[in-house]
């Protein structure tokens, strides 16, 4: 059996918050032995009676440490 990758989700306060995330786990893929295969944010509000009442910024990295026919 073999490790091929993990999708991580993590919640952001604000998109400057999401950016470094990401970025920190593009930093880390070299030193950690994975490939960064996507990252991206997604912009998520909650409203009540059509008003805005919270807001948040969902991350989504898919960390891929070896292919399904790599040795």
């Amino acid at each position: 059996m073999r490790f091929l990758k993990q999708v991580i989700e993590l919640r952001a306060d604000s998109e400057e918050e999401a950016k470094q995330i990401i970025e920190k786990y593009r930093k880390d893929a070299d030193e950690k032995g994975y490939i960064l295969g996507a990252a991206g944010y997604t912009y998520k509000t909650k409203k009540i009676k059509k008003e805005i009442d919270d807001e948040a910024w969902v991350c989504k990295i898919v960390q891929q440490f070896s292919g399904v026919w790599d040795e």
